[in-house]
């Protein structure tokens, strides 16, 4: 647990290593999760194939500090027990920023790659490009006119992650879900104890404007929006603390099932 005067790295333990070291270490789990699966199963791209299913993002689509299953492979079995055979491929690295998630999806690689074969995009990003901002407040305050154009940055830029993913695919039935996030940085008990009650509402009004910047781009690039703001903390006043793993910085196991849950409310399903 880190001192009230010492910012916590950006989410994921990776991120000491260096987004590139990060993603060397990654592991990109393929799962095949349609219920009764077995090899006369219906090759991917074809009639009837189960829908793919792919998660981008940082350590919270990556399961960091949950030993739990993923929320993109909750969400994958979610489908296919309302009769949607589903795969679920997490390509999620922790420490990754919207800038270097941009990067990778430009670039041949294994992100690239398994984009431009999802039916089904989860986007979760946005919260480590917020890490200077932290560490300003931290050394002497961040208000609003601080982390103002660094959101609004961070907007554009994933409008533009929506924008090149939905290129790569060029089918027009893909579905793309970015989510926000109930704090962009550590939250619930942990965070009280270690960074005090003025922290949690300064992070609570940055996290609100994030989330409202990543919903704008959301709909600027034609992908849906989707809340986990509400379902951790409902107006703001709720503790997150039985949501989040011991880190207070990362969802648990119900955190995750939580996450799936508004995925697939916000995509009817």
């Amino acid at each position: 647990m880190s001192s009230a005067s010492t910012p916590t790295p950006g989410r994921g333990p990776l991120r000491r290593l260096g987004l590139l070291a990060a993603a060397a270490v990654a592991v990109v789990a393929t799962v095949l999760v349609t219920a009764g699966a077995t090899g006369d199963a219906h090759p991917p791209g074809l009639p009837g194939s189960p829908v793919r299913v792919v998660g981008i993002g940082d350590s919270v689509t990556a399961g960091t500090a949950c030993n739990c299953t993923d929320f993109v492979r909750l969400y994958a079995r979610g489908l296919t027990s309302r009769s949607t055979p589903a795969t679920a491929s997490n390509l999620g690295v922790g420490g990754m920023t919207a800038s270097g998630l941009l990067d990778a999806i430009r670039r041949p690689g294994a992100i690239r790659d398994g984009v431009s074969r999802a039916d089904v995009l989860l986007v979760t990003i946005g919260a480590n490009d917020l890490m200077p901002e932290l560490q300003r407040w931290a050394t002497g305050g961040c208000p609003q006119a601080c982390w103002a154009p660094q959101v609004s940055r961070v907007g554009d830029t994933v409008a533009e992650v929506v924008r090149t993913a939905r290129a790569l695919r060029g089918e027009p039935a893909e579905r793309v879900l970015v989510t926000g996030y109930w704090n962009v940085f550590d939250d619930g008990d942990e965070a009280a104890a270690a960074r005090g009650t003025a922290y949690l509402a300064w992070s609570d009004a940055l996290s609100r404007a994030l989330n409202a910047a990543l919903c704008d781009a959301a709909r600027r690039s034609g992908a849906t929006c989707v809340d986990v703001y509400s379902p951790f903390k409902g107006d703001g006043t709720r503790n997150p603390t039985p949501l989040l793993a011991s880190d207070g910085d990362h969802p648990n196991a119900a955190g995750h099932r939580l996450i799936a849950s508004a995925l697939l409310a916000a995509s009817g399903r």
